[in-house]
């Protein structure tokens, strides 16, 4: 993982707190997850603040035209830089897409000055470079409710709901997961598009070829489950008949907004953030389920599961793991990729390490 540090002593010592302090949030943002590993933002800290903006060069367009998942991605990368915020106890203006003729321009930070630390803030700031997307089959435990209650809170405080799909309405999941998993996988664009960013070259420190490659990882055999996962292989093989189900005691969830507009895609992907730290915190394994959302068909369906209510932007698969080995880890981009520090008195190097 990159990070940035002052080289000068001097430099050091005049660099103003504010500027190292939103320097050190976009370092402990940069293990965020997004859509095929992409890593698709960008941040630039100077002394009048650090801006957010979207990457639109690793946009994945044959899957995300609109942008959608690329917000919800960078949606994640800023939550994670908030809480690390208010870990460090620093009081922050955040002001969100703020510039409509910049549409790139996700969300400008502005220190205000030192708070009280936030020990669960602490707590989940911790948990950043340890969590997983966990694909593996999920042990045979039952969720406790209390922790689902917790996952929905956590959205609720980041400005989005999350529906907790009943077992009656699993069957309509699956429907919905089979047809995005038709229509996507009989898309040139999208065979593209998944070659590119799970072949990826290890130098590049993204997508996510070194998970496929990891042992007991995704690319592993087909298992069969109550609703199927997104095939990175692009076989589109299928489990046999004398595969047993796996599963079986997963819950599902469906992370939605009162509106869709770029602004919701953002605060849906802070709530996301929310969840899948709040997730680890519990004990509980997560992978979010983004193919329901690509697919216009699909994305409608899966509001026909809201009732109508709410615009829906991520499944989510929770469950407790069955193999307590840490899933694959997937690679980072280095800090001076992503992060520009604008400071005359100050450079940023990268540490790879």
């Amino acid at each position: 993982m990159g990070a940035i540090e002052f080289t000068d002593r001097g430099t050091a010592t005049r660099g103003r707190q504010e500027t190292r302090t939103l320097a050190q949030a976009a370092v402990a943002a940069l293990p965020a997850p997004s859509i095929f590993n992409s890593q698709p933002w960008r941040w630039r800290v100077s002394e009048a603040g650090a801006e957010l903006r979207a990457d639109r060069a690793r946009q994945v367009r044959s899957v995300d035209p609109d942008g959608r998942m690329l917000t919800v991605s960078c949606g994640i990368a800023l939550n994670h830089a908030l809480t690390s915020l208010s870990a460090q106890g620093a009081c922050v203006d955040v002001e969100r897409v703020p510039d409509r003729r910049d549409p790139d321009l996700l969300a400008r930070l502005r220190v205000l000055g030192p708070g009280q630390a936030d020990p669960a803030a602490a707590r989940l700031t911790a948990l950043m470079t340890v969590r997983r997307t966990d694909r593996r089959p999920f042990a045979e435990t039952t969720v406790p409710q209390d922790k689902l209650d917790r996952l929905r809170a956590a959205a609720e405080a980041n400005g989005a709901h999350l529906h907790l799909v009943r077992p009656d309405d699993v069957v309509g999941l699956t429907v919905v997961a089979g047809r995005a998993s038709e229509i996507e996988g009989n898309d040139p664009a999208y065979h593209a598009d998944l070659e590119r960013w799970t072949r990826r070259d290890r130098a590049a420190n993204d997508g996510l070829g070194a998970v496929l490659d990891a042992p007991g990882a995704a690319s592993g055999a087909p298992v069969a489950r109550p609703v199927p996962l997104r095939d990175f292989t692009g076989t589109r093989e299928h489990a046999t008949a004398e595969s047993s189900v796996a599963d079986r005691t997963a819950r599902y969830a469906v992370l939605f907004t009162d509106s869709d507009e770029p602004v919701d895609w953002l605060s849906a992907g802070e709530a996301l953030s929310a969840i899948l730290l709040t997730a680890a915190e519990e004990g509980l394994a997560a992978s979010p389920m983004s193919d329901m959302i690509e697919v216009p068909f699909a994305r409608l369906r899966l509001r026909s599961l809201l009732s109508g209510v709410g615009h829906p932007v991520i499944a989510i698969r929770l469950g407790v793991a069955a193999d307590p080995t840490p899933a694959p880890a997937t690679p980072r981009r280095p800090a001076d990729e992503i992060i520009e520090l604008v400071d005359r008195r100050a450079s940023p190097v990268p540490h790879r390490g």
